[in-house]
């Protein structure tokens, strides 16, 4: 899969990567997701993003199960509650994830939002964990421009890789000035739920942008997300076929006629908005 982004610190991974919210915890579907996982590593999106939150372990622990000898060859996320994010509490939480995912190590691992405690606290223990060779890199989720700053501002604070956020045409908020804050910084954006959890419009300008290019409205949503450089987007997909047509969004290139298109159905934010998050 031809699309990457190249992190801070020079890694390139996949710009379209595997969201797994929900994904184990109903035993009669983790056959079918635990196919839809493995088939999206190996269509090269290796990305694949979880969190302690999901199914309070759950999620890690099929993904455990579902990555079995593809380890290797995965960029592997997970995301630390706010109220384990003290020093020694982090170390403690990243232990417990690693177990359940059967791994030695997490690619990235992300403060899932902002909690009480200082943010010094969080940034040391992710450091604690780098240095033990727990974790490669860290970054955060749900942070919005004055977290940042204040992040910034941390002794420690610049090392911070991603910031994943909630970001699709119907959630445009941190275009006025979250994005271009990232940008500046030189810290990538993860945009979850990217095509609303299945909850855009499928008619209107999408149908007819979709219909153009011989592509779905979601596949046309998802490279809409993908136009911006240094972005990763982490749909879902339970379903094998919807792995498939998540991978064709890929290499849909959209032109500006379709941006025009889909500015007037989805209008950018005229204003600041506070952080959306699901």
């Amino acid at each position: 899969m031809g699309n990457q982004v190249v992190l801070p610190g020079g890694e390139a991974v996949p710009a379209l990567g595997i969201g797994t919210w929900m994904m184990g915890e109903r035993p009669g579907a983790s056959r079918e997701e635990a196919e839809s996982v493995r088939l999206g590593v190996e269509l090269g999106m290796t990305l694949v993003d979880t969190a302690e939150m999901y199914g309070d372990g759950a999620c890690e622990t099929f993904l455990g199960e579902a990555l079995q000898g593809l380890r290797d060859g995965v960029f592997l996320v997970s995301k630390v509650y706010p109220h384990n994010a003290s020093r020694a509490g982090v170390i403690d939480a990243c232990e417990r994830s690693l177990k359940r995912l059967r791994t030695d190590r997490l690619d990235l691992y992300l403060l899932h939002w902002r909690g009480g405690v200082p943010l010094e606290e969080t940034v040391a223990g992710f450091e604690a964990l780098i240095a033990a060779g727990k974790i490669r890199r860290w970054g955060v989720s749900n942070f919005d421009t004055d977290d940042m700053e204040e992040l910034w501002n941390t002794p420690g604070g610049h090392a911070c890789a991603v910031n994943q956020v909630l970001y699709n045409l119907t959630r445009r908020g941190p275009e006025w000035d979250l994005l271009p804050w990232l940008a500046d910084h030189d810290v990538t954006l993860m945009a979850y739920s990217p095509i609303e959890q299945g909850g855009l419009p499928k008619g209107g300008a999408l149908a007819e942008i979709a219909a153009k290019h011989g592509a779905t409205p979601y596949q046309v949503a998802l490279a809409w997300v993908l136009r911006r450089p240094q972005t990763i987007a982490i749909p879902k997909a339970a379903r094998p076929a919807h792995m498939r047509e998540n991978h064709g969004a890929a290499a849909l290139r959209l032109d500006g006629e379709d941006f025009a298109r889909l500015d007037r159905a989805f209008a950018p934010p005229s204003r600041k908005r506070p952080l959306e998050m699901l």
